[in-house]
């Protein structure tokens, strides 16, 4: 990695964004009510819009996430009875394959220009954000983005339990407090990093998406801001704080 994304991904870099890192409360109980979509930085200015706050937002709030699809099976013994309906949900390849397709997609001179900034900037969680930590909504624009594209991915697909964030830390903090967080670098699951090697959700500086196991003590991933673009990446296990699970639809289902 080069430049400023060797720095923490967690903060926002460049912004009047106010408020400590004291100031970032745990997720309240109230945030298991979200179920969908839901890098390095370079100021002590918090790069966040918690867990907590996405937990007040109402569903069906604008840029909410797609609802299931809804797919009709027929079978031979239907007769008068109309076709059975069911719900799909997304799956960690499909999450994956979308995630894939955006290699290649940059930041501008400015760190900022991606869809997933300007995603994240018209999106219900940067409003919660400003109204947690001070600045501007417009202040996400140019901000670390690595958290913006995992939101991003599971808010376009409607995945359920991905959460939605700009700060890594609170992002794995809820992941915890659900109980969705592990040590298990399963295909999709979204995986937080310490360049540091601490195990410590408080010194978590960057986030991506896990697409394998290597078995030799790496892990293949696809991220957001490193070296400001989005690029898969192979990591050293060493590096990994621990993982986000998010609820995922089987193949089979």
């Amino acid at each position: 990695m080069s430049g400023r994304h060797k720095k923490s991904c967690r903060l926002l870099r460049n912004t009047r964004l106010g408020g400590s890192l004291a100031a970032v409360t745990a997720v309240g109980a109230t945030a298991i009510s979200l179920i969908a979509a839901a890098p390095a930085g370079s100021s002590q200015n918090v790069d966040a819009v918690s867990a907590q706050a996405m937990a007040a937002v109402p569903h069906g709030t604008a840029a909410s996430p797609k609802e299931p699809h809804t797919l009709a099976l027929s079978g031979k013994s239907a007769g008068n009875v109309a076709a059975k309906k069911r719900e799909w949900l997304p799956t960690a390849s499909d999450a994956l394959k979308l995630a894939t397709s955006q290699v290649g997609v940059s930041e501008d001179s400015s760190g900022g220009g991606t869809k997933f900034q300007k995603w994240f900037v018209s999106s219900p969680w940067a409003e919660r954000g400003v109204e947690r930590d001070g600045g501007q909504v417009s202040d996400y624009a140019n901000a670390n983005w690595c958290d913006m594209f995992v939101s991003w991915i599971g808010a376009q697909l409607g995945v359920k339990g991905m959460g939605a964030d700009a700060f890594t830390r609170t992002h794995a903090q809820w992941f915890k407090d659900q109980g969705r967080w592990g040590e298990d670098a399963t295909p999709g699951a979204v995986v937080f990093f310490s360049w540091s090697g601490s195990k410590s959700i408080d010194d978590i500086d960057h986030v991506g998406m896990v697409i394998k196991d290597n078995h030799d003590g790496t892990i293949q991933t696809i991220e957001g801001n490193t070296d400001n673009a989005v690029k898969i990446r192979t990591r050293d296990k060493s590096t990994v704080v621990g993982y986000g699970y998010p609820e995922y639809g089987s193949n089979d289902a």
